[in-house]
């Protein structure tokens, strides 16, 4: 990115408020992910970071793979499980997107692949998350601005995070009444992210 992102300031100290706590974060390798990986290390949470790259990690484990892949999204929980023992914080956050002006122009592997990143890649972690969350651990799912305003340019992205918006929803209705994990969407704040 030009000019770089900043992912977290110097001036930054964590207070402890995620001391205990285990988070995982896909696509924790950059922009918003890394963001959060950083943050949450800095408040005292153990951290996986999930990418897709063969980019070195940071003071965390990291675990490459592809999230559209069931069983890889199955295997990494259970690698986080055996390393740190617990999963509180499942973020997911992994994306894909590429410009297009016209419609006509995404081929459908490529509208395919952004589905297969940027909606089962969620849906897959999730599952595979579930059975280890508890009451008071939280599930976030990023979004962006395009789910409800669109983009010219990003027609499947944007599709995809529409789409993340109705998982989280549909999925917080489902586990509030149980008092398990909660879960929320949040819109990205640089980018289209």
């Amino acid at each position: 990115m030009k000019p770089p992102a900043e992912f977290i300031r110097d001036e930054y100290e964590g207070s402890g408020k995620l001391e205990g706590k285990v988070a995982l974060v896909t696509g924790g390798d950059s922009g918003i992910g890394r963001a959060a990986a950083v943050h949450f290390a800095r408040e005292g949470a153990d951290v996986a970071v999930m990418y897709l790259d063969e980019d070195e990690g940071q003071e965390s484990l990291t675990i490459a793979g592809d999230v559209r892949d069931s069983a890889f999204c199955q295997a990494a929980v259970e690698e986080v499980i055996d390393e740190f023992g617990d999963l509180n914080i499942v973020v997911n956050n992994a994306a894909a997107q590429v410009v297009k002006t016209d419609l006509t122009d995404i081929h459908d592997d490529q509208w395919e692949e952004t589905f297969a990143t940027n909606i089962h890649g969620y849906f897959y972690l999730t599952k595979a998350a579930l059975p280890h969350l508890e009451g008071g651990d939280t599930i976030i799912n990023t979004t962006s601005v395009t789910a409800f305003e669109g983009h010219e340019m990003l027609v499947d992205y944007s599709t995809t995070k529409g789409a993340i918006v109705a998982f989280t929803r549909s999925l917080s209705q489902q586990l509030a009444p149980e008092g398990s994990a909660s879960t929320r969407s949040l819109p990205g704040r640089s980018g289209h992210r």
